[in-house]
């Protein structure tokens, strides 16, 4: 975690409304074809079931390819003065459809982003938990395809944004552009990649704007507060406050100097939307955060335990639902 965070966010050396009105008027074509073929005897034998379906299914990607905005997101709630309730999950632990429900779940909780974690061999940022949750999915087959395949079939059922967390490694296998076009393909509107410095960043950036994704950025408490100002202004969707010198993990409780770092970073976010994550554990932590003044309370690692590591699937649902349900009751 020091190694990869200080690469972003340490002393270094020192979605596009375009995209989204694009993808909503060819899903608006999409549905008038469709509307048309319906008036007109079927050349190909589709009944009207299959075709009305096909219409429900336009309609909904003409309507969530304007509503799936991190940054709108983020600032729908702080105009509404709440604080949001970012849940992380690691794709395909225990598998993928089960992911495909928790993720269903956190939406029905409450979620109002959702952080997805990519599985991956060597999670510099990520503690005992996290690593183990990768290493279950990885050995059960787990690929960049399948949870791709987990994004989409989750994107068209819930409202909150996904913004998938991946290691810069399997982005550049499968390639920068290519990636940034399957992620959007499937659904995701963010995109969270913990070890690359931020003087790299643009690249990515770039990238990920021609697609329509977010490219949201991490800080930490070592920071520098010049250097903190630049990720703020970088960051899109919302400001990553890591609350711990340290990888993630669970805690029972959260640094006294978090409060001071997050009204620091607020000073030079410009109105963007600061959360904090990294260590929250339960309720009380995301209560104490909320309290501090943040905009969003990140839970990664408690949740990633109660859904993978317990006695089933249905028990591991049962437990991070109780879990997500508390957290957001707390906020």
């Amino acid at each position: 975690m020091v190694l990869a965070l200080s690469a972003q966010a340490a002393a270094a050396p020192c979605c596009s409304s375009r995209s989204s009105a694009a993808r909503g008027s060819k899903a608006a074509v999409a549905i008038q074809s469709l509307r048309s073929q319906q008036q007109q005897p079927s050349r190909r034998g589709l009944n009207a079931s299959r075709r009305a379906a096909a219409v429900r299914v336009a309609a909904m990607a003409a309507s969530t390819a304007q509503t799936r905005s991190v940054s709108g997101t983020m600032a729908e709630l702080k105009a509404q003065g709440k604080v949001a309730f970012i849940p992380f999950l690691v794709a395909c632990d225990p598998d993928a459809g089960t992911t495909v429900k928790a993720l269903q779940k956190l939406n029905e909780l409450g979620a109002d982003v959702i952080e997805l974690g990519v599985p991956y061999s060597d999670p510099l940022a990520d503690g005992p938990t996290i690593q183990a949750a990768a290493t279950r999915a990885l050995q059960q087959g787990a690929t960049l395809d399948k949870v791709l395949g987990v994004v989409r079939e989750a994107s068209a059922t819930i409202k909150a944004p996904i913004v998938m967390f991946t290691y810069y490694n399997p982005i550049m296998a499968r390639g920068l552009d290519k990636f940034c076009q399957q992620a959007k393909e499937a659904g995701a509107s963010g995109l969270l990649v913990p070890d690359i410095p931020l003087e790299e960043t643009a690249v990515i950036r770039e990238a990920a704007s021609k697609q329509g994704l977010e490219l949201v950025l991490l800080t930490t408490p070592t920071t520098p507060q010049e250097r903190m100002h630049r990720i703020a202004l970088s960051s899109q969707g919302f400001v990553y406050l890591v609350s711990v010198t340290g990888v993630t993990g669970a805690r029972t409780s959260m640094e006294s100097r978090v409060e001071g770092l997050i009204s620091q970073l607020q000073e030079v976010a410009e109105g963007k939307a600061v959360c904090v994550g990294f260590g929250v554990s339960g309720p009380e932590q995301a209560k104490q955060i909320r309290e501090w003044g943040a905009d969003g309370v990140i839970c990664g690692s408690a949740l990633v335990r109660a859904l993978g590591e317990s006695g089933s699937p249905e028990e591991g649902l049962q437990r991070m639902g109780e879990l997500a349900a508390s957290i957001r009751a707390a906020i």
